[in-house]
């Protein structure tokens, strides 16, 4: 995939940080005897790559989406695991700050987070509310001077790392929908613990853990956008965030069987096929999003089929290297557990199904068909204009 206007060093920077970091460590990643995220971080820091959608005047790259979807896409061709845990890092933990946050907020959070001294996390998913984010039951109660959250976070990536987490919780009492309201946590503060990291069935070296709070008492300078606005600030972070999944699930570069075989000869023209399909997409969802047009329909699209085609690819790839490929730590049977978490998270494919043909739905004048339609400034030109207004929820 090809970066944006400018985008061309931070691309070459991204392809040396994959080899000379990421690739000698690849393999422990995947076993979970990597290194601590926090590390790779600073590593992405030292190198340029932390703070790529994060403007200038706080230190980042100021880099179109483009861009970024070209980086992660290389960073994954290295170590999937490593891919993630930055590409959550770099869009739904950084683009709410950037886009929704107060001048303060930016500047507390944004120049340690494009340094990789932060690393960040977006704390969604709950136990009993995964794909139908609307039913979360993490409570922000108002307390004198601001709020008091409780509840649990589950299946969180970077936990236990992160030193800022974007918190989406219910300021009302409704079981479901209601007023939603996001809120920055810093790590360290009291009642917050994380969990260990969980054993996964692939990407065994980006850390994906439970985030409790239990008390957790935040002044009301720590809330991300007006009252009630958190559901449509993590939604429209979710459109983000699938763009940089669908990257990453176009990393595979299909080259085939060591040996001749006319049926693996087809299987490799298909894959190939599909590979380049999945980054066109991609690519104009990144553009989309660059250009600030209404993302979600795109951004579902991208992450749905570049994320089959990963899986596609993957599963070829141990048919055409058996019976090798049946060990745990061959590259294939790593890559086949890795892309399967690309169809899982970021909203599974099943739910990117119903957004995708809500969105189709409502473009036609279909009645009761209200897809969640974000009205947002490009990222990287957000400087310090006033968050978009909250958007009805799908």
């Amino acid at each position: 995939m090809a970066a944006g206007p400018d985008g061309e060093a931070l691309v070459a920077a991204a392809e040396r940080f994959a080899a000379e970091v990421l690739a000698p460590r690849a393999a422990a990643r995947a076993a979970g005897a990597g290194e601590d995220p926090r590390e790779l971080a600073r590593a992405a820091g030292r190198a340029g790559l932390a703070g790529l959608g994060i403007p200038p005047a706080y230190g980042g790259a100021g880099a179109d989406r483009r861009t970024l979807a070209a980086v992660i896409e290389r960073l994954a061709r290295a170590c999937a695991s490593a891919a993630v845990l930055l590409d959550v890092h770099l869009s739904v933990a950084v683009d709410p700050i950037v886009v929704w946050g107060t001048p303060a907020q930016r500047q507390r959070c944004l120049p340690p987070m494009a340094a990789g001294e932060w690393l960040g996390a977006f704390a969604l998913t709950e136990p009993g509310s995964g794909s139908d984010a609307a039913a979360l039951r993490t409570r922000a109660r108002p307390v004198p001077g601001g709020y008091r959250l409780d509840g649990t976070k589950l299946f969180i990536t970077n936990a236990g790392a992160a030193q800022v987490h974007i918190v989406i919780a219910r300021t009302d009492d409704a079981p479901r929908g209601g007023a939603i309201t996001a809120f920055l946590v810093e790590a360290g503060t009291p009642g917050l613990r994380a969990g260990p990291p969980m054993p996964k069935l692939g990407l065994g070296g980006s850390w994906t853990a439970e985030l409790t709070l239990e008390g957790v008492e935040l002044p009301a300078s720590a809330r991300l956008g007006p009252e009630g606005a958190g559901f449509g600030i993590a939604m429209a972070a979710l459109d983000i965030g699938r763009i940089g999944i669908a990257a990453q699930a176009g990393a595979p570069d299909p080259r085939g069987p060591g040996a001749p075989d006319d049926l693996a000869t087809a299987d490799l023209g298909e894959m190939a096929t599909r590979v380049a399909a999945a980054r066109a997409l991609t690519a104009v969802a990144a553009a989309t999003a660059d250009q600030g047009q209404p993302l979600t329909r795109i951004a579902s699209m991208a992450k749905l089929f570049a994320t089959d085609t990963a899986m596609a690819v993957a599963a070829a790839a141990v048919d055409w290297c058996a019976p090798d490929s049946a060990r745990q730590d061959h590259p294939a049977a790593i890559r086949f557990r890795d892309a399967k978490a690309t169809q899982i998270y970021e909203g599974t494919n099943q739910v990117q199904r119903l957004v995708i043909a809500r969105a189709l739905r409502a473009a036609a004048g279909a009645p009761g068909a209200a897809p969640y339609n974000p009205s947002r400034p490009a990222v990287g030109g957000a400087g310090d204009r006033e968050p978009p207004a909250a958007a009805e929820g799908a």
